[in-house]
């Protein structure tokens, strides 16, 4: 092994992306046989053409989409295995400045106590506007933000990390666990990060390390319909999730501000679709709620 960090990229029929991801790394010159690629069941080809021009890449083939959190966990089982110290999950529609794991992977050597670390994320399509300097969790609400703006220079603490990019120490994966698979996706990242918190280690950003990304790519459609250009299941597991956060998160009585704020919101959403005639969004946020409450949570994967 040449590196002691594997890069985990995910890809869904997102060839266009991955190819420009992948050839952002290899022209940086991160060894591409510490790449590996893991495919949920593409339709569009994306494991020949990556096998082709890629042939070094590690490539790990699912046989059904696995969402975010099932393929990547994939990914992270085999990088573990494989003995890596550190691993980070790197979204297909990115791409990187030269070196960009450099300045994480010094400050994760030098700090024991941090169990992940993110770049700052700009827009790929305007590079002077921030995406991503890390993240707040409002406990007393329930509520994550994003941060637009780093605090300074040097690595500064987050409360959690977006799973655009993050890397995060293999031996801590042993003790709180891979991502949630029962999120599919959408707020496992947040949920990965409060897990980490709460066993007692330390998130950061590190504002010399950058990145760029598209946002959104993989769940916006490319014409607007009756529907808009968000798919319904987007809203289904925005609703769902959200309320298993809830669930997991805000059963303590300074948090019971949290659920009826989240449901007023889940309220309007409801009144905004019907207003809009979205009939198939309106019944993916009731669909969501009903499997929200009624998920069992008992154990996280």
């Amino acid at each position: 092994m040449s590196f002691s960090a594997a890069i985990i990229i995910l890809n869904w029929n997102g060839w266009v992306y991955t190819r420009a991801c992948l050839q952002s790394l290899q022209e940086a010159g991160f060894p591409m046989e510490d790449v590996i690629l893991v495919d949920n069941g593409s339709e569009d080809g994306s494991p020949k053409s990556i096998a082709e021009y890629f042939p070094t890449v590690q490539l790990l083939q699912n046989q059904q989409n696995l969402g975010f959190t099932g393929g990547n966990n994939a990914g992270m089982r085999l990088a573990v295995h494989q003995g890596y110290r550190y691993i980070m999950l790197l979204n297909n529609d990115t791409e990187i400045e030269p070196g960009f794991w450099e300045p994480l992977l010094e400050e994760m050597e030098a700090s024991s106590q941090t169990a992940a670390i993110q770049p700052l994320i700009y827009f790929l399509n305007d590079k002077n506007v921030l995406w991503n300097a890390g993240g707040r969790y409002h406990s007393w609400i329930g509520f994550s933000q994003t941060k637009l703006k780093p605090i300074g220079n040097t690595p500064y603490l987050t409360d959690w990390i977006t799973g655009c990019a993050i890397l995060v120490r293999s031996s801590v994966l042993e003790e709180i666990g891979l991502l949630d698979e029962r999120y599919f996706a959408y707020f496992e990242d947040v949920d990965w990060s409060l897990r980490m918190s709460k066993a007692g280690y330390l998130l950061k950003v590190h504002p010399g390390s950058i990145i760029y990304h598209e946002a959104g790519a993989a769940s916006k459609s490319k014409n607007k319909g009756k529907e808009g250009f968000l798919s319904p299941k987007v809203h289904f597991l925005n609703v769902r999730n959200q309320i298993f956060q809830l669930r997991k998160y805000c059963r303590h009585p300074i948090t019971w501000l949290s659920w009826p704020v989240h449901f007023l919101i889940f309220g309007l959403m409801l009144v905004h679709f019907t207003v809009k005639n979205r009939k198939l969004k309106r019944k993916a946020i009731l669909d969501g709620l009903m499997a929200g409450m009624n998920t069992s949570l008992k154990k996280e994967v």
